[in-house]
């Protein structure tokens, strides 16, 4: 009996946790179902949540965003997405933690981070300013809004035309087989209707899959009707017919579901498969930290010791420890970072380095100006945990001291030597007259 107790406390429990919204609330719960048709091919403006159950943060926000939502009824919507239980509409607008919150504006498709405060008057504030920036530019005649480009021409939607690539007989060959990047290709007919249901999808995967992987994954679309030549070469015989083509490899059918959620997470699978690990970058001026870090969600920084106390064999081991978590987390797209104890001073005091030693580590978020610290081992093990924990919105976070990056001096770059002492000044005291009066136990 007792057993049957607590098994229906520990259901309750999770459904509690689980419930975070009803239908009584004025917050939408939005799903892949209803997303497009509730957010993208709306007139309104939107602020979304993608949350997790299990995460603290999200728990504690969810008054608020009920609050706020209630109070812009009828001005600005407020949706949320259970982005644990959806993961591939969380992986489409590159979701990595709990709870990020993005503003659908005047461009659905490129919605922009929400930088505001979390409770439900900065909720308010945040949304205000947003309406009316949307407003202004309609006003000024920027719609900002992008249409779905058409397989055959024209129309409205949500990608770009150049995004997805018209392939043909001619261009198929130079373009997928002899290119450097990844390609997912559809083979369709006009006068399919799956085809016609799956052509949105594609055009906005299309555009989204190309700002995401920086071009080196992309998306095709061969009209089979007309191109038979390289469509009867991969014996396409039904439609949509999606493949994957890598350099120097047999094409492989794509088997994965047909909404731009579900294209785009198969896309970054692919990128991060066939991509490099990020590089390792010694910070040596401002414009390497600005390239590395501005487009990255989060940026990793090592301080090292000083190469005196560490050699050139100590210093690589901590860096082929970096190398090692940079290719391991490389889906993340993160910026990877390190510098010299001592030679960027402002940059160690606004993350409060030093009072932990050397190495150490902090995982910066440029855009919101937040950085944790490593506080367990320089080693696989402790920094795939400290990373492990921010992936997933977790892990104890503070605000950068001025609430900016400090100033990065210029220094030079490692040679990859040994270091050396400073050589002393020899002087010359043989031309220097000492008293001849002067106590010899006094020299």
């Amino acid at each position: 009996m007792r057993t049957l107790v607590l098994g229906v406390l520990g259901c309750a429990l999770v459904l509690s946790v689980q419930a975070f919204y009803s239908a009584s609330d004025d917050v939408v719960q939005l799903t892949p179902a209803n997303f497009n048709k509730e957010v993208i091919q709306s007139d309104s403006l939107w602020l979304v949540e993608f949350y997790a159950p299990w995460c603290g943060h999200c728990q504690s926000l969810t008054p608020d965003w009920k609050k706020a939502a209630t109070a812009l009824k009828g001005v600005v919507k407020l949706g949320a997405v259970d982005a644990d239980q959806h993961k591939a509409l969380g992986g489409q607008y590159g979701v990595r933690g709990f709870p990020t919150i993005k503003v659908f504006g005047a461009n659905k498709n490129k919605p922009e981070e929400y930088q505001g405060g979390r409770s439900s008057q900065a909720i308010v504030d945040g949304a205000m300013n947003a309406l009316r920036s949307l407003v202004k530019d309609r006003l000024s005649g920027k719609s900002g809004s992008s249409g779905y480009s058409k397989q055959g021409g024209g129309g409205g939607g949500g990608g770009s035309k150049e995004d997805m690539v018209e392939l043909t007989d001619d261009n198929f060959d130079k373009l997928v087989l002899n290119g450097d990047e990844v390609w997912m290709v559809e083979f369709f007919a006009p006068w399919c209707g799956h085809c016609k249901n799956l052509e949105p999808e594609w055009a906005a995967a299309a555009s989204t899959v190309k700002e995401q992987t920086g071009g080196r994954v992309r998306l095709g679309a061969v009209d089979a009707t007309v191109h038979q030549v390289v469509s009867s070469r991969y014996g396409i015989r039904g439609f949509p017919t999606i493949k994957i083509f890598r350099k120097g490899e047999e094409p492989e059918d794509y088997q994965g579901g047909r909404t731009r959620g579900d294209i785009i997470a198969r896309a970054l699978d692919l990128f991060s498969d066939n991509a490099p690990p990020p590089e390792l970058a010694e910070i040596v001026n401002e414009d390497v930290v600005k390239k590395t870090c501005g487009d990255s969600q989060l940026c990793v920084i090592a301080v090292l010791p000083h190469i005196l106390d560490t050699g050139a064999s100590g210093r690589n081991v901590y860096l082929d420890v970096m190398m090692k978590m940079a290719e391991k987390y490389k889906k993340k797209m993160w910026g990877w970072l390190w510098t010299e104890a001592g030679a960027q001073m402002e940059l160690e005091a606004s993350l409060g380095i030093g009072g932990f030693g050397y190495p150490a580590m902090a995982a910066i978020n440029t855009r919101k100006m937040k950085f944790a610290l490593l506080r367990g081992s320089f080693s696989e093990t402790g920094i795939h945990e400290f990373l492990r924990e921010l992936s997933v919105g977790r892990g104890s976070t503070d605000t950068l001291r001025g609430g900016a990056l400090p100033k990065i001096h210029a220094v030079d770059a490692w040679d990859g030597k040994d270091g050396q002492l400073p050589v002393e000044d020899d002087y010359d005291l043989s031309d220097v007259d000492l008293d001849d009066n002067i106590d010899k136990d006094e020299l």
